[in-house]
């Protein structure tokens, strides 16, 4: 974020002279503590001040970067995610690419009764098969999906940052937010959301705006 002089005044005389009460930092800037009280509370959220009660504000020695990544390490998933697109898996691949397309998404989520994750299918594993010269009308996703144990997933207690150095790692779109269940079958897993480069993008837009 970016501070104004006066939040970067505050900074070096608590730095310097800290712990110190908010009324003396006022009384060094020739200002009220009314008047103060606004930038106090931006840098104390902020992370860049701490305030104790009867004792004062104190630096704490981060940096805004510091300030930053503790913020994305700290973000859960859960906070962020969307809502997937989900088809089953005897959805044709061309109601597919249809689905995709109005849907606006890159990735697809195959799933079985109770919203328990199949397969994932991706823009590309679809393109692939249009111009393979199949007949996508009536060939199913089944065939064609990625299935378990070869999918990379995120739970929603999982941070943000642990999700998109999945994404960057495993190069994909998106993954699929789950939530761990014990079913028939042993362990399954409850497709509830989706978190994807564009959750990403969004997070980066907010952080520079400040929210």
């Amino acid at each position: 974020m970016e501070l104004s002089k006066r939040q970067e005044t505050i900074i070096e005389i608590v730095k310097n002279d800290g712990p110190i009460t908010g009324e003396q930092i006022a009384e060094r800037l020739n200002l009220t503590r009314a008047t103060l009280r606004p930038d106090l509370s931006i840098l104390t959220m902020a992370g860049f001040l701490e305030a104790r009660p009867r004792v004062g504000y104190y630096y704490n020695g981060k940096t805004a970067d510091r300030i930053l990544a503790e913020k994305i390490t700290r973000l859960q998933v859960g906070e962020v995610k969307s809502v997937p697109t989900v088809v089953s898996e005897s959805c044709s691949v061309y109601d597919a690419v249809v689905t995709m397309f109005i849907e606006d998404v890159g990735t697809l989520y195959i799933v079985r009764e109770g919203g328990l994750l199949e397969g994932v299918v991706s823009r590309k594993d679809l393109l692939k098969t249009t111009l393979g010269g199949q007949d996508i009308h009536k060939l199913p996703l089944g065939v064609i999906m990625t299935r378990m144990p070869n999918i990379h997933m995120v739970q929603e207690n999982d941070s943000v940052w642990l999700a998109a150095h999945k994404l960057l790692t495993h190069e994909i779109d998106s993954l699929p937010v789950v939530r761990t269940i014990q079913g028939s079958r042993g362990k399954d897993y409850e497709v509830i959301g989706r978190f994807s480069k564009t959750n990403v993008t969004r997070l980066f837009v907010e952080f520079g705006e400040g929210s």
